[in-house]
């Protein structure tokens, strides 16, 4: 989006629209929650940087607490950002394989703690030889797959060839194990644990099996947002890969703890007819998946019909009317697609803008 950045004290319905706000407030609500809950655990938070994409937003998490202090990426463009904002223990929690890329990782690695997940043994043969050619050492985690079906091992057997063949090569340092989960859908509270509970489980078994081919394993990164709470409570998980909740969208709102904190500034600009309003914000600077739509705060009987290029259609029971000039928030269903498309948030607390923070992981495809 554009590069408008309002003063330090505009109030909020003096902003140009849209914008991308983050609420300063809830933000450190949902950073405060993380520490609280990894307080006295073993496990802690490892944040999960490609949602936010923002070093200053990772170090707010670490200096709040509970995590390990690093992050996790997904990609090594989004790596090169936050050793560039000065975060350097990192997770590539994904294969990085091209040997271009590797090369890249390498030259992070020597000015940091660098990890990246494996789950090929040309790919940790290749990780080694470029590593040692840098004269740098690489931590590798090997990818279980538990329940997302695309990368990770499928067996205990694959895991323990694979991390004695780690073992044996220089320039790597087998580290231990990681996977990711996913929850379809909303279910009970009870459910969500027992689901969870079988997914991390599975990485856990693989972790049991490289111990006893006696190779120690130092970590165990599993658990998402939806299951931050649950693999704090399961002895071996070392540390979550949780993201999503520093910003939250409504595909979580059954996590109470967590409150909403990106949404986007709209204008209506158009009343065609009753029940119906026109705003300025569209899909440039929204994140739709499918028939997920974003939702309208505060405003009861407003919902989202349809979204275009450039605009929105609000659909209105006449609980709130609208007329022309009338701001509106959305809050987004899921927070990741909608941050990339923007160069900063507006930090807002109370109202009023507190301060401008960019937003350099955006567009990190590499």
């Amino acid at each position: 989006m554009d590069s408008y950045r309002p003063p330090r004290g505009t109030p909020i319905d003096e902003l140009d629209t849209p914008s991308l706000l983050v609420d300063l407030d809830a933000v450190e609500n949902n950073f405060d929650a993380v520490a609280e809950t990894y307080r006295d655990t073993v496990c802690k938070m490892r944040a999960h940087t490609k949602n936010t994409k923002s070093p200053l937003l990772a170090h707010m998490q670490i200096r709040a607490g509970g995590t390990v202090g690093g992050v996790c990426t997904a990609k090594v463009s989004e790596t090169e950002v936050m050793v560039e904002g000065g975060v350097n223990d990192i997770l590539i929690a994904n294969q990085v394989v091209a040997r271009d890329k590797i090369a890249r990782l390498c030259v992070l690695a020597a000015q940091g703690d660098m990890k990246v997940c494996v789950d090929n043994p040309r790919n940790v043969r290749d990780l080694s030889e470029i590593a040692v050619d840098h004269g740098v050492t690489i931590g590798v985690l090997i990818e279980v797959d538990t329940s997302m079906g695309r990368g990770g091992v499928r067996s205990a057997e694959d895991g323990v060839e694979l991390a004695k063949l780690a073992e044996s090569l220089p320039g790597v340092d087998f580290r231990g194990v990681m996977s990711h989960q996913s929850l379809g859908e909303y279910v009970d509270r009870e459910t969500r644990f027992l689901i969870s509970r079988k997914d991390i489980q599975v990485c856990l078994d693989v972790k049991v099996a490289i111990e006893a081919a006696g190779i120690p394993v130092e970590v165990v990164s599993s658990g998402e947002t939806h299951s931050y709470d649950v693999a704090a409570q399961m002895p071996g998980v070392t540390e979550v890969e949780g993201g999503t909740y520093g910003l939250m969208g409504t595909r979580y709102d059954y996590l109470e703890e967590f409150q909403i904190a990106n949404k986007v500034l709209g204008t209506v600009i158009s009343t065609p007819r009753p029940g119906v309003a026109i705003g300025d914000v569209g899909a440039r600077a929204l994140s739709v998946m499918g028939d997920d739509m974003p939702s309208v705060e505060a405003m009861p009987g407003v919902t989202v019909e349809r979204i275009l290029d450039e605009h929105i259609v609000l659909r209105t029971d006449g609980t709130t009317p609208l007329e022309v000039g009338d701001k509106f928030i959305l809050l987004p269903w899921y927070q990741d697609l909608l941050v990339d498309r923007w160069d900063h948030y507006i930090a807002v607390r109370n109202g009023v803008v507190e301060q401008v923070l960019d937003i350099p992981g955006r567009g990190c495809t590499q």
